[in-house]
């Protein structure tokens, strides 16, 4: 139902656009925010029904909804300073948002490498190693 009415009001802003005085960088501006918006709220209602279903909670899913947001953060900001780039200050919002990413990237594969080792170590996992070691002879002292 949530998704149901901001897609109505992505459309509506669209359509508020192209009446007023019509510039398409505004229009596809806002036509991209608002999209991006939705899927973030749509992975957000997701992770959130997850949560009450496994009655858990696993950091994995909110690491991934942060992801989403930062780089929409970061297309929006690009889209909007693309004809006057000042590094000032979008240069050191990007920045700042790059960083953020990384951390949370990072965050996302320690976490998802240390709650499932059978991902990354399936022989391991199994008990078994990929090729038998080789014995060496014990050697007793006298």
């Amino acid at each position: 139902m949530l998704a149901g009415l901001l897609a109505i009001g992505v459309v509506h802003d669209v359509i508020r656009s192209i009446q007023g005085p019509y510039r398409e960088d505004a229009v596809v501006l806002s036509a991209l925010d608002n999209g991006l918006v939705l899927f973030i709220v749509a992975e957000l209602l997701h992770t959130v029904r997850l949560t009450i279903r496994n009655q858990t909670l696993d950091a994995e899913p909110f690491l991934v909804v942060g992801l989403i947001a930062g780089i929409r953060k970061v297309l929006i900001v690009t889209a909007e300073a693309e004809k006057s780039f000042r590094w000032n200050v979008e240069g050191i919002e990007l920045l700042i948002l790059a960083g953020l990413i990384l951390v949370m990237a990072t965050a996302a594969y320690v976490w998802r490498r240390s709650t499932r080792p059978g991902d990354y170590f399936p022989l391991q996992e199994a008990g078994r190693s990929p090729s038998p070691a080789p014995s060496s002879p014990s050697v007793r002292g006298s």
